[in-house]
């Protein structure tokens, strides 16, 4: 973690498809902007989340990479990438950083979901030297609702398209990181209404800022 007093604060939003990262998201820089102040948030995801990812992003969600490892490695591409050109300078210039998805969707799909071995795949991040997350909120929801969220949206994106064991795996995948990581992973329920997810997220959020110097003075959220 960055405890440097000018540093920027990296908060990443993780779960499975259909537990609401995009809406909780937008909810929680919303929130974050009141509290921080307009300009001092970036909001962003992954994959594609940067110019110059759409590409990426197309290859990976239309199912073009069918093979796991060419997956993975064109989520990494996508993620070095992101890091250089959104990330890595809002953080720099004392930004908080909001991302849906991340490294932990890395290791909960391809590790638990497509089978990719664990030391390989950790290999792999460590060798990239991706910057670590201060905080993630992981939106923790039955893998059966997540699915019906999906259907009531629509057409479902290779990834989201899976599977219901496949999905179950990656949630199950995501659990274990948080079991794991407790201090930087906070787990909230999200099979709530929209309301009530966005009050819990934001309540994690403001306990695990605590943790980093200067952010979150006097917020009331």
């Amino acid at each position: 973690m960055r405890t440097e007093p000018d540093a920027g604060l990296f908060i990443t939003l993780e779960g499975v498809d259909g537990s609401g990262k995009s809406t909780q998201a937008r909810r929680l820089c919303a929130a974050l902007e009141a509290c921080v102040g307009e300009g001092r948030v970036v909001r962003t995801f992954e994959p594609g989340g940067w110019e110059g990812g759409a590409p990426l992003r197309r290859l990976l969600l239309d199912g073009t990479a069918q093979d796991p490892r060419t997956e993975l490695l064109l989520f990494l591409a996508d993620r070095s990438g992101h890091l250089r050109a959104v990330i890595e300078p809002a953080l720099a210039a004392s930004k908080l950083v909001l991302c849906e998805r991340y490294s932990d969707s890395t290791l909960a799909y391809q590790c638990w979901g497509r089978g990719l071995e664990m030391d390989f795949v950790l290999g792999l991040l460590e060798l990239c030297g991706f910057v670590r997350p201060d905080l993630t909120i992981l939106l923790d929801i039955d893998p059966d609702e997540a699915a019906r969220r999906l259907a009531e949206r629509g057409r479902a994106d290779s990834i989201e398209a899976g599977g219901m064991d496949f999905m179950r795996r990656v949630a199950e995948g995501y659990r274990e990181l948080a079991r794991r990581d407790p201090d930087r992973i906070i787990t909230v329920d999200a099979s709530g209404t929209e309301d009530e997810v966005a009050a819990f997220v934001e309540a994690a959020v403001c306990r695990g800022r605590s943790a980093a110097a200067g952010w979150g003075t006097g917020c009331k959220t």
